[in-house]
Protein backbone atom coordinates (compact mmCIF):
# COMPACT_ATOMS: atom_id res chain seq x y z
CA UNK A 1 0.00 0.00 0.00
CA UNK A 2 2.86 2.26 0.37
CA UNK A 3 3.74 1.72 -3.25
CA UNK A 4 0.73 2.43 -4.09
CA UNK A 5 0.59 5.33 -2.25
CA UNK A 6 3.72 6.56 -3.45
CA UNK A 7 2.86 5.79 -7.49
CA UNK A 8 -0.64 8.12 -6.45
CA UNK A 9 1.15 11.24 -5.32
CA UNK A 10 3.99 11.02 -8.52
CA UNK A 11 0.95 10.82 -10.90
CA UNK A 12 -0.91 13.49 -9.01
CA UNK A 13 2.81 15.32 -9.16
CA UNK A 14 3.83 14.36 -12.73
CA UNK A 15 0.76 14.40 -14.60
CA UNK A 16 0.24 18.36 -14.96
CA UNK A 17 3.97 18.79 -15.42
CA UNK A 18 3.79 16.14 -18.51
CA UNK A 19 0.69 18.25 -19.74
CA UNK A 20 3.06 21.40 -20.33
CA UNK A 21 6.03 19.58 -21.45
CA UNK A 22 3.11 18.17 -24.38
CA UNK A 23 1.52 21.75 -24.91
CA UNK A 24 5.30 23.63 -24.86
CA UNK A 25 6.35 21.27 -27.52
CA UNK A 26 3.09 21.54 -29.70
CA UNK A 27 3.97 25.50 -30.12
CA UNK A 28 6.59 26.02 -32.84
CA UNK A 29 3.92 23.13 -35.26
CA UNK A 30 1.27 25.67 -34.72
CA UNK A 31 3.09 28.77 -35.01
CA UNK A 32 4.78 27.20 -38.32
CA UNK A 33 1.05 26.17 -39.58
CA UNK A 34 -0.15 30.13 -38.78
CA UNK A 35 3.07 31.58 -40.03
CA UNK A 36 2.56 29.43 -43.57
CA UNK A 37 -1.20 30.87 -43.26
CA UNK A 38 -0.08 34.18 -42.66
CA UNK A 39 2.42 34.34 -45.67
CA UNK A 40 -0.29 33.33 -48.10
CA UNK A 41 -3.34 35.56 -46.32
CA UNK A 42 -0.30 38.52 -47.31
CA UNK A 43 0.64 37.19 -50.94
CA UNK A 44 -3.20 37.05 -51.98
CA UNK A 45 -3.72 40.55 -50.30
CA UNK A 46 -1.03 42.39 -52.51
CA UNK A 47 -2.64 44.01 -54.94
CA UNK A 48 -5.88 44.13 -53.27
CA UNK A 49 -6.60 48.02 -52.82
CA UNK A 50 -7.13 49.73 -49.38
CA UNK A 51 -8.94 46.95 -47.45
CA UNK A 52 -7.97 43.54 -48.77
CA UNK A 53 -8.84 41.76 -46.19
CA UNK A 54 -12.54 43.18 -45.88
CA UNK A 55 -13.85 40.09 -46.45
CA UNK A 56 -11.74 37.69 -44.28
CA UNK A 57 -13.96 35.65 -42.14
CA UNK A 58 -14.10 32.03 -40.68
CA UNK A 59 -14.18 30.69 -43.91
CA UNK A 60 -11.17 31.47 -44.95
CA UNK A 61 -9.50 30.26 -42.23
CA UNK A 62 -10.76 26.75 -41.93
CA UNK A 63 -9.69 26.91 -46.24
CA UNK A 64 -6.28 27.87 -45.06
CA UNK A 65 -5.61 25.79 -42.07
CA UNK A 66 -7.64 22.41 -42.77
CA UNK A 67 -3.99 20.58 -43.85
CA UNK A 68 -2.08 21.89 -41.09
CA UNK A 69 0.30 19.72 -39.33
CA UNK A 70 -0.85 20.95 -35.88
CA UNK A 71 -3.82 22.94 -36.09
CA UNK A 72 -6.97 20.68 -36.24
CA UNK A 73 -10.49 21.53 -38.00
CA UNK A 74 -13.72 20.30 -36.35
CA UNK A 75 -16.62 20.47 -38.91
CA UNK A 76 -18.05 21.48 -41.93
CA UNK A 77 -18.85 25.01 -43.86
CA UNK A 78 -19.74 27.92 -41.87
CA UNK A 79 -19.91 25.83 -38.47
CA UNK A 80 -16.54 24.56 -38.78
CA UNK A 81 -14.00 25.58 -36.17
CA UNK A 82 -10.02 25.66 -36.02
CA UNK A 83 -8.47 24.22 -32.53
CA UNK A 84 -4.71 24.97 -32.00
CA UNK A 85 -4.68 22.46 -29.13
CA UNK A 86 -2.71 24.47 -26.77
CA UNK A 87 -5.06 24.42 -24.42
CA UNK A 88 -8.95 24.59 -24.14
CA UNK A 89 -11.10 21.69 -25.87
CA UNK A 90 -11.94 23.40 -28.72
CA UNK A 91 -15.64 23.62 -28.08
CA UNK A 92 -18.10 26.72 -27.73
CA UNK A 93 -14.70 29.43 -27.97
CA UNK A 94 -12.78 27.14 -26.19
CA UNK A 95 -9.36 26.47 -27.59
CA UNK A 96 -10.21 28.06 -30.96
CA UNK A 97 -8.12 30.38 -33.58
CA UNK A 98 -10.64 33.31 -35.35
CA UNK A 99 -9.52 35.36 -38.46
CA UNK A 100 -11.28 39.07 -38.77
CA UNK A 101 -10.37 42.01 -41.01
CA UNK A 102 -8.35 44.41 -38.74
CA UNK A 103 -7.37 47.95 -39.43
CA UNK A 104 -4.16 50.47 -39.71
CA UNK A 105 -4.24 53.56 -38.61
CA UNK A 106 -5.52 55.64 -40.43
CA UNK A 107 -7.27 53.07 -42.50
CA UNK A 108 -9.99 51.34 -42.67
CA UNK A 109 -11.25 47.65 -41.75
CA UNK A 110 -9.80 44.89 -44.06
CA UNK A 111 -6.38 46.81 -44.22
CA UNK A 112 -5.14 44.87 -41.88
CA UNK A 113 -5.82 41.19 -40.40
CA UNK A 114 -5.82 39.64 -37.03
CA UNK A 115 -5.78 35.97 -35.52
CA UNK A 116 -7.23 35.61 -32.00
CA UNK A 117 -6.02 32.17 -29.87
CA UNK A 118 -7.88 32.40 -27.16
CA UNK A 119 -7.57 29.85 -23.91
CA UNK A 120 -4.12 29.34 -24.53
CA UNK A 121 -2.54 27.53 -21.63
CA UNK A 122 0.60 29.43 -19.99
CA UNK A 123 3.25 26.43 -21.30
CA UNK A 124 2.39 28.14 -24.33
CA UNK A 125 2.34 31.67 -23.59
CA UNK A 126 5.90 32.86 -24.22
CA UNK A 127 7.23 30.77 -27.15
CA UNK A 128 3.82 31.57 -28.74
CA UNK A 129 4.26 34.96 -28.65
CA UNK A 130 7.61 35.23 -29.36
CA UNK A 131 7.65 32.92 -32.72
CA UNK A 132 4.14 34.79 -34.39
CA UNK A 133 5.33 38.66 -33.15
CA UNK A 134 8.22 38.14 -36.34
CA UNK A 135 5.49 38.02 -38.73
CA UNK A 136 3.03 40.78 -36.64
CA UNK A 137 2.80 44.18 -36.45
CA UNK A 138 0.90 44.35 -33.54
CA UNK A 139 0.78 41.99 -30.27
CA UNK A 140 -1.92 42.30 -27.56
CA UNK A 141 -1.90 39.67 -25.02
CA UNK A 142 -4.62 38.87 -22.37
CA UNK A 143 -3.98 37.60 -18.80
CA UNK A 144 -2.98 38.31 -15.31
CA UNK A 145 -4.24 42.16 -16.12
CA UNK A 146 -6.54 42.90 -18.80
CA UNK A 147 -5.16 42.94 -22.37
CA UNK A 148 -1.43 44.24 -22.11
CA UNK A 149 0.18 45.69 -25.87
CA UNK A 150 3.58 43.83 -26.15
CA UNK A 151 4.58 45.05 -29.80
CA UNK A 152 3.04 47.70 -31.75
CA UNK A 153 4.85 48.91 -35.56
CA UNK A 154 1.65 51.03 -35.71
CA UNK A 155 2.94 53.88 -33.33
CA UNK A 156 5.13 56.42 -33.94
CA UNK A 157 7.79 55.82 -33.06
CA UNK A 158 7.14 51.84 -33.26
CA UNK A 159 7.06 49.71 -30.14
CA UNK A 160 9.82 46.87 -30.25
CA UNK A 161 8.27 43.55 -28.78
CA UNK A 162 8.68 43.45 -25.32
CA UNK A 163 9.31 39.72 -24.33
CA UNK A 164 9.46 40.13 -21.03
CA UNK A 165 6.61 42.03 -20.84
CA UNK A 166 4.87 39.34 -22.86
CA UNK A 167 6.08 36.61 -20.44
CA UNK A 168 4.58 38.68 -17.32
CA UNK A 169 1.33 38.81 -18.85
CA UNK A 170 0.58 35.02 -18.93
CA UNK A 171 -1.77 33.71 -16.47
CA UNK A 172 -1.69 30.01 -15.06
CA UNK A 173 -3.66 27.51 -16.82
CA UNK A 174 -5.73 27.80 -20.24
CA UNK A 175 -6.86 31.59 -19.63
CA UNK A 176 -4.75 33.93 -22.09
CA UNK A 177 -5.62 35.32 -25.16
CA UNK A 178 -3.69 36.49 -28.01
CA UNK A 179 -4.26 38.64 -31.06
CA UNK A 180 -1.66 38.99 -33.88
CA UNK A 181 -2.32 41.75 -36.29
CA UNK A 182 -0.86 41.48 -39.93
CA UNK A 183 -0.47 44.09 -42.49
Amino acid sequence: SIVTALMVILAIVGIPALEDYVIENKVPKVAADLQRFVARMKVAGIGGGQAPYAGVNRLVLVNGLRGGSAVTVRGEGSSAVVVHGLGGQGVRDNGEIFLAPASMPGQGTGSAFSLTLDHVNHAACPMLASTLQRMASQVTVQGRSGEVVVKNHFNAPPMAYQPVLADAQCASGDSNRFVFVFQ
